[in-house]
């Protein structure tokens, strides 16, 4: 389920930021633009979370 969330929402954020960026440049809107930095957000984002260890097992295993 967070897979399909981050992909909406990245979705989103990326056909705004492609909207925006072409409007200020004075270029046509392009979904497809907008599609493929989904796909490359997503990946980055979930690479993150698959490098970047997990704090929570660290901070209970301290407090004890």
């Amino acid at each position: 389920m967070r897979y399909i969330v981050t992909i909406f929402w990245t979705f989103l954020l990326a056909q705004m930021l492609t909207y925006v960026i072409s409007s200020m440049n004075g270029i046509t809107y392009s979904f497809s633009m907008g599609v493929v930095l989904t796909v490359v957000f997503s990946l980055v984002i979930f690479l993150l979370a698959a490098v970047l260890p997990n704090d929570e097992h660290s901070h209970e295993e301290g407090s004890h």
